[in-house]
């Protein structure tokens, strides 16, 4: 009997679990509700397990939120001294007066760890999420470029003032550019006027420089100012007589004011086709007057001289402004041919019978006598050479257009070079060319 009992006894405190909760089988008080709760609570563990495999699979930490509560045993010293009694009562025959279980809900927040393949057991996840940065190869080839630019215009910069030999020799030829409409003022080069305040400049650079052994002027203009090739003449004939020989090129053009600047040179090189000539002064006036009264236009002039509005296009020339206009371009048709004369080694009759303000060709103007030599501009340079007495020059450009001129602008005044475009293209007054 006792053995029996003792069997007995051992079965009735087995205890069955079902992960994770536990209850007694011999219970007696478990209502429907309490089952329906332990089953609750499977379902929930059957979701986290379920979501434990998905971490598995995709190797990164989770976290398993369920909503619903999760019952808890919690045993107290109050539980146990009943669970004690109730055994007692039973091996006595008593009935079982059975305590409540006080229940706790608890919500889980559980971050699940990741399981390595075949190791059997889990382990966290360390590797770092990759964020996938943007392509910075279009920044990279801006920055090249913009070196490569800054690179090229220091080089051609540096090239430009050892006016394009980097090893530049102590013979020297000094070309100057005098491209466009003549003009007295300061205007830079590449603008369309060739400015003999320029011309002069460059001409007494060269001569300072004891390198230069020659200069030589390539002429591209149709003319201009009177007074303009007068200035550039009188520095072309110093240079002349400083002993540093001059030699003019003449492009497609260089007639009127441009031939004037060309004479003194030491030789004159132009091509077969070179437009050239043009001796001679034209004085230009407007009259406006029919105009003026046609559209209801008055004007009131008051001035302290017969003379003082001579030229102004609201009216036209007295008798007398006529004559005085035909004296003043006499005198410097005069001075003209005298500085051609000069220059060319003629008499003033042979310089007047061709100075009729006619154009001539390259090799027409070389039968007369106004050109030496039929050439381009190399055979200028190479007949400059010989001049001189050099047999390797090096070639130094002095106002030719550079790219940092270009690029950084000139000195320049734009209000001057405004004001000179008006002078000589919408003047009403007119000018001496």
């Amino acid at each position: 009997m006792n053995g029996d009992n003792s069997e007995k006894n051992i079965e009735d405190d087995t205890e069955y679990h079902l992960y994770p909760y536990s209850y007694d089988k011999n219970e007696s008080d478990n209502t429907q509700e309490d089952i329906d709760e332990i089953q609750t609570s499977v379902v929930s563990e059957n979701a986290e397990i379920e979501a434990s495999d998905k971490i598995a699979e995709n190797d990164s930490p989770i976290i398993v939120e369920t909503s619903e509560p999760v019952l808890e045993k919690v045993e107290t010293s109050e539980d146990e001294d009943i669970s004690k009694n109730t055994s007692d009562d039973i091996e006595n025959g008593e009935p079982v007066n059975s305590a409540p279980e006080k229940e706790t809900p608890v919500k889980e927040t559980r971050t699940e760890p990741s399981t390595r393949a075949g190791s059997g057991y889990y382990e966290p996840s360390h590797e770092t999420p990759v964020v996938k940065k943007k392509s910075r190869k279009w920044q990279y080839a801006a920055i090249v470029l913009a070196l490569l630019f800054v690179i090229g215009v220091s080089f051609a910069a540096i090239y430009q003032s050892f006016n394009g030999d980097l090893y530049s020799s102590n013979d020297k030829i000094a070309v100057i550019y005098i491209e466009g409409t003549m003009v007295t003022s300061s205007v830079p080069g590449g603008l369309g006027y060739a400015s003999s305040e320029v011309i002069s400049d460059n001409i007494r650079k060269a001569l300072n420089d004891e390198d230069v052994k020659a200069i030589v002027l390539r002429v591209n203009s149709g003319g201009g100012s009177s007074t303009a090739g007068e200035e550039a003449y009188e520095e072309v004939k110093k240079a002349s007589e400083s002993g540093v020989p001059v030699v003019v090129s003449m492009g497609s053009t260089a007639a009127s004011a441009a031939y004037h600047l060309s004479a003194p040179a030491d030789l004159i090189v132009a091509n077969p086709s070179t437009m050239t000539g043009s001796i001679g002064t034209i004085w230009q006036f407007q009259n406006l007057s029919e105009y003026y009264d046609k559209e209801g236009v008055e004007y009131y002039i008051v001035k302290s001289g017969e003379f003082k509005d001579m030229g102004n296009a609201a009216r036209g020339l007295s008798d007398d402004e006529k004559e005085y206009a035909n004296k003043v371009v006499a005198e410097v048709y005069s001075n003209f041919v005298s500085d051609v004369a000069e220059g060319r080694d003629m008499s003033v009759s042979e310089v007047k019978s061709l100075a009729d303000g006619r154009i001539y060709t390259g090799r027409e103007a070389k039968e007369l006598g106004l050109v030496d030599e039929l050439g381009n501009f190399y055979d200028a340079l190479d007949m400059a050479a010989d001049l001189a007495g050099i047999d390797e020059p090096t070639i130094v450009y002095m106002n030719k257009p550079t790219l940092s001129s270009l690029l950084f602008g000139s000195e320049a005044d734009a209000a001057e070079t405004a004001e000179l475009v008006y002078y000589y293209e919408d003047s009403p007054f007119g000018y001496l060319t």
